[in-house]
């Protein structure tokens, strides 16, 4: 069965820009691939903690022999990697926050980047271990100019970041649909933009 893994990380749990396109997405998503399964992880909504000590060490434990309070430590991360590997393609929901992403997201990040499981390293280097071909990440902006070669761009450390991290996993496909000036366009220069990022999102799907 085709699956969909979803991950929304706006704070915005009601009016989110990012999300409503990622809506416009999973709809295309759902009508290509009748049946399919799609999970959603809403990240922001408390229910993913930052890495923990404990956490880190059952990382690093030998895994064939875990004590139950290393096993528990790692039990989200465990869920977590699972619902990666058993999906085709991530849809990511993304607000840039202060340059860069949510901490919520971040959190979610630090659960899921495992040596072993979904990425390795030996004396060639690193290679990654996702089984995603795809992945489609809805960047919502709130003002203008951090697009390529536009005056702000040096400022997203949103979309480097995510395409070098998600490379690295192993994922060979990272496409980006963008929707600049949420709280700063004019509303008839924003209702444009948003139907524009609409439609590649239909493209997309």
């Amino acid at each position: 069965m085709t699956q969909l893994l979803r991950i929304n990380s706006s704070s915005r749990l009601d009016g989110s820009h990012s999300a409503a396109i990622a809506d416009t997405f999973e709809a295309g998503f759902r009508a290509k691939h009748p049946g399919c399964r799609v999970i959603t992880r809403n990240v922001a909504d408390g229910s993913i903690p930052f890495i923990a000590q404990k956490t880190i060490e059952g990382f690093y434990a030998p895994q064939d022999n875990l004590p139950d309070d290393l096993k528990a430590a790692t039990a989200l991360s465990d869920a977590l990697v699972a619902e990666i590997q058993g999906s085709d393609t991530l849809l990511f929901a993304v607000p840039i926050y202060n340059f860069s992403i949510p901490a919520a997201l971040k959190a979610w990040i630090d659960q899921i980047m495992r040596i072993g499981h979904t990425f390795s390293m030996d004396e060639t280097g690193f290679k990654g271990l996702v089984k995603a071909r795809r992945a489609v990440i809805v960047c919502a902006y709130g003002s203008e100019g951090y697009l390529p070669e536009e005056p702000f761009a040096a400022a997203n450390f949103l979309e480097p970041y995510l395409k070098f991290l998600l490379a690295f996993l192993g994922i060979e496909t990272v496409d980006f649909i963008r929707l600049q000036g949420t709280a700063t366009a004019t509303p008839d220069a924003f209702a444009v933009r948003l139907e524009a990022a609409r439609a590649e999102a239909k493209r997309a799907a």
